[in-house]
């Protein structure tokens, strides 16, 4: 079978596309087909050595993944043959509030990830498709799906009346609106493109801002809400953004960080997070069950991701260089 790997060091350039023996199932495993990939920041930054510069090399990248079951295990009745899988993240974590021992079966790192042509994986570690998506479509819901939910519902609280904030247009932002508006909150989404302000209006946003033309958009989402702020940020920029989000948060507020597409690292002067009785919440993905929840909210819903575009597996180094340059609207995909 063909997968990727990140050989000898880290960047683009080692990302290479390799022969590896067909795996086979043991007791409790299935073996995967896989069908689609969606990438995630996380992806790149492990390929450019960013996210984890002590990693094991050979690595084979990527966190999500979609694929039919094409082989068993003894033991396994979770999951059967022919039926569509999405990955789960973190292979460990099935339920419950997370610990280093729950978080460190996660794929694309430490472990090897979805960017293969077959996988094996523990029946305990897939979970089934919505069956009104696509492969595609359902490759975006392991990381970036997960994420945005559990800032919205399972640790954020998000309901009816609520006012939510999301940053730029990537695959979570993009999720973390179309769940904030199934929860019943008015959403403001930030954005340096003035057509991608105009998509996401278009998809129920209820007021944009332009935060270049706007550096100082904290002050403005505090207009727009007669001067109360926002119950709730999802915070993808990370150091560079953070400072804003305090400005624009409400008292007793909760500020998710999943992202740092701005910077890891800044000053910022904590006073506001006292004062106004704020919630910094730092959020990586979720569990099993959190997955499967999420799924009956999609299902129930008929929420349908968001794609940008789909790239052949051949063309995985255009797909990585098409996300590093921030041009998309929702998720990057690669088809097998």
């Amino acid at each position: 079978m063909k997968a990727y790997e990140i050989q000898g060091s880290f960047g683009m350039d080692n990302l290479k596309c390799v022969e590896r023996p067909d795996p086979a199932p043991g007791h409790g495993q299935v073996l995967v087909r896989m069908k689609a990939v969606s990438l995630n920041y996380r992806d790149l930054m492990m390929v450019r050595g960013h996210y984890n510069p002590r990693q094991p090399l050979p690595l084979v990248p990527c966190s999500d993944g979609v694929g039919e079951v094409i082989a068993v295990g003894e033991g396994v009745k979770r999951v059967g043959l022919g039926e569509r899988v999405a990955t789960v993240f973190s292979q460990t974590w099935i339920s419950g509030r997370p610990t280093a021992e729950k978080l460190s079966g996660t794929l694309g790192g430490p472990i090897d990830g979805t960017l293969s042509e077959m996988m094996v994986l523990d029946a305990e570690g897939v979970i089934p498709l919505p069956n009104h998506l696509s492969d595609v479509e359902g490759a975006t819901l392991p990381c970036a799906a997960l994420t945005a939910w559990s800032a919205m519902a399972e640790l954020g609280d998000v309901s009816a009346g609520d006012t939510v904030l999301v940053q730029g247009t990537g695959g979570v932002s993009i999720f973390a609106l179309q769940f904030a508006l199934m929860l019943g909150a008015r959403v403001i989404a930030t954005s340096s493109n003035e057509a991608k302000l105009d998509r996401l209006r278009s998809m129920g946003a209820w007021a944009t801002v332009n935060y270049v033309d706007d550096p100082q958009w904290g002050k403005t989402v505090r207009r727009l809400t007669d001067g109360r702020g926002v119950d709730h940020i999802v915070e993808v920029g990370g150091a560079g953004t953070l400072t804003q989000s305090l400005k624009a948060a409400a008292v007793g507020g909760t500020i998710s960080v999943i992202g740092v597409l701005s910077g890891i690292s800044s000053e910022f002067n904590i006073i506001p997070l006292l004062m106004q009785h704020l919630k910094l919440q730092g959020i990586l993905v979720g569990s099993r069950e959190g997955f499967e929840r999420m799924n009956r909210a999609v299902e129930g819903h008929e929420i349908k991701p968001v794609i940008d575009q789909v790239f052949d597996f051949d063309d995985v180094p255009e797909a990585f260089a098409y996300m590093a340059s921030g041009a998309h609207f929702g998720k990057v995909c690669i088809g097998f």
